[in-house]
């Protein structure tokens, strides 16, 4: 896990050294502490998901930016060989199995829900799609006050820029792969 921290500790320094930016600078568009900002550059912290998404969304970038590894024109993945970011008590993990790129636009995960499982998701950047595919329980998923209920096999496609909330409503777990696709203003390249 050390050397996760650290990776996400390095991509951070180097997109805000990259935009000549100071831990101030920083902290004042992602809504994160300066310390808190701090402890990830030099991989002392393990931001939660909210932290990252808060951070990507100030910097307007994907989060995946901060798990991305070197892609090949033929990548296969598997989670055997990924570490999880956990949320929610580690009852929420989610995998990085493709990293965003600029040519494609997208990013994917690979995200377990232990059953009762809900978390609130800060807006994405403006323009952002998520597309969820369930692949086995049951989910709740609320956008803007409207809750879906996805059972397995099923999916949706929702604009992401505003608060939305996954609930795995059943006792057991529930298995998504969940696609972010970035229009082309809405990230910075």
């Amino acid at each position: 896990m050390d050397k996760v921290l650290s990776y996400i500790g390095e991509r951070l320094r180097d997109v805000r050294s990259s935009r000549l930016l100071t831990l101030d600078d920083v902290a004042k568009l992602t809504g994160v502490s300066k310390p808190m900002l701090g402890q990830i550059e030099r991989g002392l912290s393990s931001p939660t998901i909210n932290t990252l998404w808060k951070i990507a969304t100030g910097l307007k970038m994907p989060l995946s930016y901060f798990y991305r590894q070197t892609e090949t024109l033929l990548t296969v993945v598997g989670l055997e060989d990924k570490i999880p970011a956990m949320e929610e008590n580690d009852g929420m993990r989610v995998y990085t199995l493709f990293s965003f790129e600029p040519v494609r636009n997208v990013e994917v995960f690979y995200m377990e829900f232990d059953g009762g499982v809900r978390h609130c998701a800060e807006p994405h950047i403006k323009g952002v799609e998520e597309y969820v595919f369930v692949i086995s329980g049951t989910m709740k998923i609320i956008v803007e006050g409207q809750e879906i209920l996805l059972s397995e096999k099923q999916s949706m496609r929702f604009q992401a820029d505003v608060p939305h909330i996954y609930h795995n409503i059943s006792d057991q777990p529930c298995i998504v792969h969940d696609m972010i696709f970035y229009a082309n203003e809405a990230v910075l390249k």
